[in-house]
């Protein structure tokens, strides 16, 4: 059906809103109803409408969708519209998927436990009134930020239309607060003339303490795709006017760079990234800036902070509290407002409770000038549209006592609220990891005295060495939190294998422990391979461009685990094996892969492996595992490279 072809060549571009018309097309005419309505709930989630994609994972899921991800949104999308007994169900059910995504699986087990305290979470009331502003519109209004008697702000006002969301496009406009910032009323107006790209989404200004420098987001233009064309910006206030913005040079070019927020001496800027090597999603960095304008190199701002989810919209407060928004950290739906401190070395994270926090997207939080009052956006129930910005004042309080101050300290241990203590005494977490070895059949038989050597990832330093029982069993050897490891295991006539473990995302947040001294132990599986001559062994992901036999980077990872392999088992012997599909004559197939074997293993050779270990051969189209293969999924199956023990 055309307009399902139509709706995916959309899609894939980000053109939701547009592509959401011809996948609704083609769900009326019931075509491929699973993948169709699949594409559909996608595409709502993609730009940002979780509750409306609800409807159509479901039925996705009942026409049989085959993507194994497709529970883990579906749930997602629950818990962010509040329907936390149904997300918890279908989480669960995720975390038992054998072929679902390993991170999303542990995120999934990680929700399952937030969801059983949502009510805990929701205990926690902050005594704030929180009213919805009069300027707000069925658009777009977030980010806002303070200067000079001023609300600045991110909204959907400009003329071109965002292909994504099907919204107006994003530019800085300004609105008088006046003496009631409550009832700022009337209509923003454009901020500057010359912070003003027609063809570009802006949004999230930053400005520094002194007012004279402002950093914001600027991207969507469509000249790269996706979330890679989203980078920050600078302009200075001379002689009463904003500069021509610049481009910073913190950016990464593969990466969405936003939300940026000043310290309170302006010296640092933190800001928010997916660039390669953080925890997983959007994490929180921080640069710092020198005063003719130069930039540090970017630091990720800990695992503390950063989790496997989204961490945005950092904002440091007048007594020096990091404010930010997170859907990692125990929360109530999608993106919750949090505040992090530190005292005595510890850093205590805390959600900040109804009625900031509501199962949709709540962030952006600044405080007015000096005050205990201030602004943060929402797309919550209840309001204009899309996101609204909202003003939240506190009560004035007479003269608090002691212990008043302590339920208004966080980082005060006697504070029932602080999530490290119970009683003043600090929640400890003991990690242990233990597992077993087993054959890699069908069998799955225990493998009893390999030795099992636990050694740093970062270093290839042996830490311990452990060696199994009678049951393939080792353990138990204490772990630290937010290190990476790699157990090397070996026992004789079998091959040698490393398996990576990580304590990145898997520390225990303070809120679920319920006593002072809590141990908590992970459990691997490592299966061994026989070493048997001729036994042959198929190299994932291995690609090669069309008609071309040089080693792509994705194919140089793969191939480095093979250089691992053959270095922890230095007496084998392999053959290097390449093989075609069936698209072009035999000997120009026999050619081709020739060629790409040879190049392999001259890989491999640059990487310290001798060369009378290793035997190119091509070996075309004679041993396809598919015959008259006809998709795309079926050639690169036939298209694989392979090796095989020849000796040892």
């Amino acid at each position: 059906m055309q307009a399902y072809k139509n709706g995916v060549k959309k899609f894939e571009n980000g053109e939701y809103d547009l592509a959401l018309k011809d996948f609704q097309k083609a769900a009326e005419g019931n075509y491929e109803s699973a993948q169709t309505n699949y594409l559909i709930a996608e595409s709502y989630r993609l730009s940002n409408r979780y509750r409306e994609a609800i409807p159509y994972y479901q039925k996705a899921m009942e026409a049989g969708a085959t993507d194994p991800n497709a529970r883990f949104q579906y749930a997602y999308a629950l818990k962010a519209s509040g329907q936390y007994d149904e997300a918890r169900q279908q989480f669960a059910q995720f975390t038992e998927n054998e072929t679902a995504n390993k991170t999303l699986k542990e995120r999934a087990a990680r929700e399952v436990e937030t969801l059983k305290i949502t009510d805990r979470i929701k205990q926690k009331k902050a005594e704030v009134t929180v009213l919805d502003l009069p300027f707000n519109t069925p658009g777009a209004e977030f980010s806002p930020a303070v200067l000079n008697g001023e609300l600045v702000m991110s909204a959907s006002k400009k003329e071109k239309i965002y292909k994504n969301n099907g919204q107006a496009m994003l530019g800085l406009y300004k609105i008088k607060i006046g003496e009631q910032p409550s009832e700022a009323s009337g209509s923003p107006t454009l901020f500057s003339s010359s912070i003003f790209a027609e063809e570009a989404n802006e949004g999230s200004p930053a400005f520094s303490p002194d007012g004279k420098t402002l950093v914001f987001a600027r991207g969507n233009t469509g000249k790269r795709k996706g979330t890679l064309d989203v980078d920050l910006y600078l302009s200075r206030l001379v002689n009463g006017q904003w500069t021509e913005p610049s481009y910073l040079p913190i950016n990464d070019s593969l990466a969405w760079d936003g939300s940026p927020a000043f310290s309170r001496d302006g010296k640092t800027i933190y800001f928010a990234s997916n660039r390669a090597g953080g925890a997983g999603g959007i994490d929180l960095y921080r640069t710092n800036m020198d005063a003719s304008g130069r930039f540090s190199k970017p630091v990720n701002m800990g695992k503390d902070i950063n989790t496997a989810g989204d961490e945005m919209f950092p904002y440091v407060s007048p007594d020096n509290k990091l404010y930010f928004s997170s859907d990692g950290h125990p929360g109530l739906g999608k993106l919750d407002l949090f505040v992090a401190t530190r005292s005595q070395g510890v850093i205590s994270i805390e959600n900040l409770g109804i009625p900031f926090n509501t199962p949709q997207d709540d962030f952006g939080l600044v405080f007015f000038e000096d005050t205990d009052n201030g602004f943060f956006a929402s797309n919550r129930e209840g309001g204009k549209g899309d996101d609204d910005i909202y003003f939240f004042s506190n009560p004035v309080e007479e003269t608090p006592d002691s212990t008043i101050l302590a339920q208004n300290d966080p980082t005060n241990p006697m504070n029932p609220n602080n999530p490290n203590y119970i009683k003043g005494q600090l929640k400890v977490v003991r990690y242990f990891l233990e597992g077993t070895v087993l054959t890699n059949n069908t069998a799955s038989t225990p493998i009893d005295s390999a030795r099992v050597r636990i050694l740093s990832d970062s270093a290839d330093v042996e830490l311990a060495e452990l060696t199994t029982g009678d049951q393939g069993t080792f353990g138990k050897y204490k772990l630290e939190e937010g290190k990476d490891y790699v157990l090397l295991v070996e026992k004789k006539g079998y091959i040698t294998k490393r398996e990576p473990f990580s304590m990145d995302g898997r520390s225990i947040p303070p809120i679920f422990l319920n006593k002072v001294l809590t141990d908590t132990t992970y459990r691997v599986t490592v299966r061994l391979d026989d070493l048997e001559l001729n036994k042959t062994f198929t190299l994932e992901n291995i690609y090669y461009d069309l008609d071309k036999y040089n080693i792509r980077s994705d194919a140089a990872v793969e191939l480095d685990k093979l250089v691992q392999i053959l270095k922890d088992n230095p007496t084998i012997k392999i053959e290097l094996a390449s093989h075609t599909d069936a698209r072009a004559t035999d000997a120009y197939n026999d050619r081709l892969s020739q060629q790409r074997a040879q190049s392999a293993v001259n890989y491999l050779i640059s990487r310290g492996i001798d060369a009378d270990r290793l035997t190119a051969k091509g070996y075309g189209e004679r041993q396809l595992i598919v015959q008259n293969a006809k998709t795309e999924e079926e050639h690169q199956r036939n298209r694989r490279t392979e090796f095989t023990v020849l000796s040892y």
